[in-house]
């Protein structure tokens, strides 16, 4: 037996924050253990606060013994406190408590109780609002539990007259909640988790209090923060063979600095638990005896971080700190400030991306020494994310305790669409989302499946939504298709194909809409057609589900499901629009550990995690404000005053846990601090951790450490050249030279335009072949206002006589855009417009009329050009042509800008001068050869003004024509030369004036970076 049990009375050890406490921890108890025969080792207890811990702590154990199989110390973490399970199975300390309540069951037995007592809130939750409540009332119960606070009669008094209103509201609701509970778990014969493990720590405790074990019993690395661990410690620290190991405590801090230790200081969880609970001081309290070679450079890290940690009020003492640091080597050839930061570095990111490639370059790094680990230690999960992604490139994937959204995996993102489309049936985007998954196969074979899906979406689900099933139907019926879109129905075997995967696809989602058939209804119900409609959609030709359940992310969603299902009986009714946004969040809240094989030698870990880990180089990254400290939460039912009288713990508690974590990881021999200058767009401050390191550094006239060589690193790794060669030849623009007798020998006007300013899309358009598909759920405010414009303008001026009004006009506007499928929403807006507009046009009509011109409408001409490369038929569709003393007046209907007239005269907008040659040449039937007259824009939009109208130029009409008949013959001639390219954006100026369907097909974003295109490439 070693001197460690010599010591009379408690026992209280710490284990310097530069050792590593793992392997220290077992070296001792090793040396302890020795010669004592594998009895005294079976026996043995040792009860770390976590599993990882443990795991952590029985891998130093193979460590110390040289990796030798050999029986261990048992090792339970006090975080797994539950019966039946060692060393919580001898006697009787559980037999009479319940069962503990199941996570699922207590969060939606919160939420029924949040929204039965709503009304004291003063607000209207909807489902989503619910649980937050329900998540932050846990909280609330949990706090009370742990702080064992179990009288709902102190919260008669927390309200006084210098609390707002609210707080008051908070309090009332509380104490129904608080007394609602407590009945409501009795009824379920259950209690809350943490009541339980309060009772079996307490239970324990009185246990070894009364009847103390008389093998080796360890408490290691716990700061006992919770009450009844704290009082669990004090008991094992008695017992005849018992301690407990600090980790860190800070020995060589003054006791004036010490008597301003604070909820915000890395010791003050500690020193509650020393002073307060165990009531031995830190004088109490002796260094763990350490094997192996003491380590100077670990002790002066550790003295340096210790000092930038000092309580606010004794930082005026640093210089202090530096210079005693400095005295005790002041006969050596060593500076101990530089000593403790070798080993150090600061490093700076731009933003949260380029933190996350420093941090996975760090890890990188560290495989290429064989056997050398490390660790990510980071709060921030997205940037833990982030960081394996970055890893993933070459192919590493770390353990990480971060894991990923369960809402990112292909079943959770099905789920999530199957419920949208409960709420609304015929969403094409939902619908897509549902056809596309990898996890959707509605029973059919693979290559039938897919084909069948190809043309739903082509014939049926782009363009313009329509209201329901019925309607995706119709539009798949041939005679339908004609008269709704002007084109050719769809082939028969696609047209078929698409009705039977319709046809399965509302089968399939029926279980999904029967549940709220009759109105609103339970969770289970929901989660039971949500359940079915999922299976029906990804059953496979066999009938079986696939994929859809397996994996951890099929497990996860599986298992939240389960909970709807069995645990959500204290959830109220509710709408399918309330059980998608209740499915969306449990979805959001849920994360996926483990299904990867991941790589040993470094890990990901947030600080909790990282507790008692101790790899060769640590990372801690996220060092700004807000994320490492998280500020104090926000407590939605009690303020501050409110949780003093309470005698709930301060916010800040949680700030000093942080800074203990911190300090301990930052005392490792080699340690890389993170932070980003920019979060989410804005300026982030540095940590206060870190800031504090660095005023006492340059106190000591010394920099902190970085990097440089790894910020080049970063840049290089996302740079596609670093120095590009130089006969590198960058991506020219497109300028395809097809043989002439490919190239188009007719056009419509308004293709003229674009071939003036895109020769590329008429390539891709007339010689390709191609044309965009509609999008998906496509707008219909921009493309359907000006067809129903048009057709209302048409139908009014056909039927025109001076009785008619505008709201004859506003009649047929809306009808046109009801028929093109405007949602009531939309039209909801259109109304007043229409109203407006069809007031103007009265008076516009009317004064049009004057002189009783001849009036065409919408009428389609052409006229076929002489040129060297042969003829060429240009064609036109007119809005309106009016005819009066031999001249043919142009106009065009726009809903919004029209041309300027610099555009038309230049020759970049020429639809109505190219109209007016047309109709010349006699062109539009009926109306002979008029001479040129106005060109005209009418602009209609039923706003400020309600409309206006814009004549090009008058007077000068006849040259307009001439000069764009001449524009056009030389643009002809160019194109009828076999070396003429169709280059892309030969019209650059103009680019945003003219969005063409084929710009990601010419590749623009690439050949245009940074390019002087201002040549028009020609």
């Amino acid at each position: 037996m070693t001197a460690l049990f010599d010591q009379a009375g408690p026992r209280w050890f710490t284990i310097p924050a530069h050792r590593p406490f793992a392997e220290d921890l077992a070296r001792g108890v090793m040396a302890e253990l020795a010669g004592m025969g594998p009895d005294a080792i079976a026996d043995a207890l040792i009860l770390p606060p976590t599993r990882r811990g443990g795991r952590e702590l029985a891998h130093a154990f193979l460590t110390v013994g040289g990796g030798i199989a050999a029986l261990l110390p048992q090792i339970r973490p006090l975080g797994d406190l539950d019966d039946g399970e060692p060393p919580f199975e001898p006697g009787d300390i559980a037999l009479d408590l319940p069962p503990s309540i199941s996570p699922w069951r207590r969060r939606f037995e919160l939420a029924g109780i949040v929204k039965a007592h709503e009304s004291l809130l003063g607000v209207e939750l909807d489902a989503p609002g619910t649980l937050a409540y329900a998540d932050a009332l846990a909280q609330f119960l949990d706090s009370c539990q742990i702080e064992e606070i179990d009288d709902p009669s102190a919260l008669d008094d927390l309200v006084e007259a210098d609390h707002a209103l609210h707080w008051a509201k908070s309090a009332a609701f509380l104490k129904k909640a608080l007394a609602a509970w407590p009945m409501r778990l009795a009824e379920l014969g259950v209690i809350d988790v943490a009541e339980r493990r309060t009772r079996l720590l307490r239970r324990l405790a009185e246990t070894w209090d009364a009847r103390p074990p008389k093998h080796l019993l360890i408490a290691a690395g716990s700061t006992g923060t919770v009450p009844a661990t704290g009082d669990l410690l004090a008991v094992i620290a008695k017992a005849p063979r018992g301690c407990v190991v600090l980790p860190g405590l800070d020995l060589d801090l003054e006791e004036a600095a010490w008597s301003n230790v604070e909820d915000q200081h890395p010791q003050g969880a500690m020193k509650r638990l020393i002073e307060v609970r165990a009531k031995v001081g830190r004088q109490g309290v002796v260094e763990w005896p350490a094997s192996g070679v003491p380590s100077m450079h670990g002790r002066w890290r550790r003295r340096l971080i210790n000092a930038s940690l000092r309580p606010a009020d004794s930082t005026k003492d640093w210089l202090k700190d530096i210079a005693s640091i400095r005295a005790e080597t002041a006969a050596e050839e060593v500076d101990p400030i530089t000593e403790g930061l070798r080993g150090l570095a600061v490093v700076t990111g731009r933003h949260e991306e380029e933190t996350a490639s420093l941090a996975a370059l760090l890890l990188r790094e560290v495989l290429e020494t064989p056997d050398k680990t490390a660790a990510l230690i980071t709060p921030d999960i997205a940037l833990a994310r982030r960081v394996s992604a970055r890893l993933s490139r070459w192919g590493v994937e770390a353990d990480s305790s971060a894991g990923m959204d369960l809402a990112s995996f292909p079943a959770a993102v099905l789920a999530r669409q199957v419920a949208r489309l409960v709420t609304d049936h015929a969403d094409p985007v939902a619908l897509l989302g549902v056809l596309k998954s990898s996890h959707c196969r509605l029973g059919m074979a693979a290559e039938v499946f897919t084909f069948a899906r190809d043309a739903l979406e082509k014939h049926a689900l782009r363009g313009p939504r329509l209201p329901d099933f019925a309607a995706l139907q119709r539009r798949l019926a041939p005679r339908v298709a004609d008269s709704e879109r002007g084109a050719k129905p769809p082939p028969e075997e696609e047209r078929i194909a698409a009705g039977n995967l319709l046809a399965n696809l509302y089968t399939a989602l029926a279980p999904a809409r029967a549940a709220f058939d009759g109105g609103p209804a339970s969770a289970a119900k929901a989660a039971e057609g949500l359940a079915l409609s999922l299976e029906a959609l990804a059953a496979d030709e066999t009938g079986a589900p696939g994929a859809l359940w397996g994996g951890p992310a099929g497990g996860s969603l599986a298992g939240l499901i389960a909970g709807l299902l069995g645990e959500a009986e204290g959830l109220p009714p509710m709408d399918a629009a309330g059980f998608a946004s209740l499915l969306e969040r449990l979805i959001d809240g849920e994360t996926v550990r483990g299904g990867g094989q991941a790589y040993p030698r470094i890990r990901i870990l947030g600080a909790i995690e990282a507790r008692l880990v101790r790899p060769d180089r640590m990372i801690l990254a996220g060092l700004e404000e807000g994320v490492w400290p998280a500020g104090a939460p926000v407590d939605p039912f009690l303020s501050r005053p409110m949780r003093t009288a309470l005698g709930l713990p301060s916010p800040e508690r949680k700030i000093g846990l942080a800074a203990h974590d911190f300090a301990q990881a930052a005392s490792a021999p080699e340690v890389f601090l993170l932070r980003s200058e920019r979060r989410g767009g804005s300026p982030a401050v540095a940590s206060r951790w870190l800031w504090r390191l660095e005023t006492l550094a340059r106190g000591a006239q010394v920099d902190l450490p970085g990097r440089p060589d790894l910020m080049a690193w970063a840049a290089a790794l996302d740079s596609p050249l670093v120095a590009p060669p130089p006969d590198l030849i960058p991506a020219p623009r497109p300028a395809p030279c097809p043989p002439v007798s490919a190239r188009p020998r007719g056009l419509a006007v308004t293709r003229i335009e674009a071939l003036v300013r895109d020769p590329y899309a008429i390539y891709a358009q007339y010689i390709l072949r191609l044309r965009a598909m509609n999008r998906p759920n496509e707008r219909v405010d921009v493309r359907i206002r000006g067809t129903a414009i048009h057709k209302a303008l048409e139908s009014f001026g056909r039927g025109w006589n001076d009785a008619r009004s505008g709201s004859e006009f506003h009649d047929l506007y809306i009808q046109a855009l009801i028929e093109a499928g405007m949602p009531p929403a939309e039209l909801a807006r259109e109304r007043p417009l229409a109203r407006r507009a069809g007031e103007w046009v009265v008076d516009w009509e009317r004064g049009r009329r004057v002189g009783d011109p001849v009036i065409a409408f919408e009428l389609e001409g052409s006229a076929v050009l002489d040129t060297p490369g042969g003829s060429f038929r240009l064609s036109a569709n007119a809005d309106r042509i009016e005819i009066t003393g031999g001249r043919a007046h142009i106009l065009d209907f726009k809903t919004g800008p029209p041309p300027t007239k610099r555009l038309v005269e230049s020759g970049f907008s020429p639809q109505l001068t190219l109209t007016a040659l047309i109709a010349s040449r006699g062109g539009f039937e009926n109306l002979g050869s008029p001479s040129p007259g106005d060109l005209t824009y009418v602009r209609i939009s039923g706003r400020n003004p309600a409309g206006e109208t814009t004549v090009i130029l008058p007077g000068e009409t006849d040259r307009l024509v001439a000069e764009a008949h001449e524009g056009l013959l030389a643009l002809i001639a160019r194109f009828d030369n076999p070396s003429w390219p169709y280059a892309s954006r030969t019209a650059p100026a103009f680019v945003k004036l003219y969005d063409s369907d084929f710009d990601h097909l010419a590749r623009v974003r690439e050949w245009s970076a940074g390019a002087d295109d201002g040549d028009g490439g020609e």
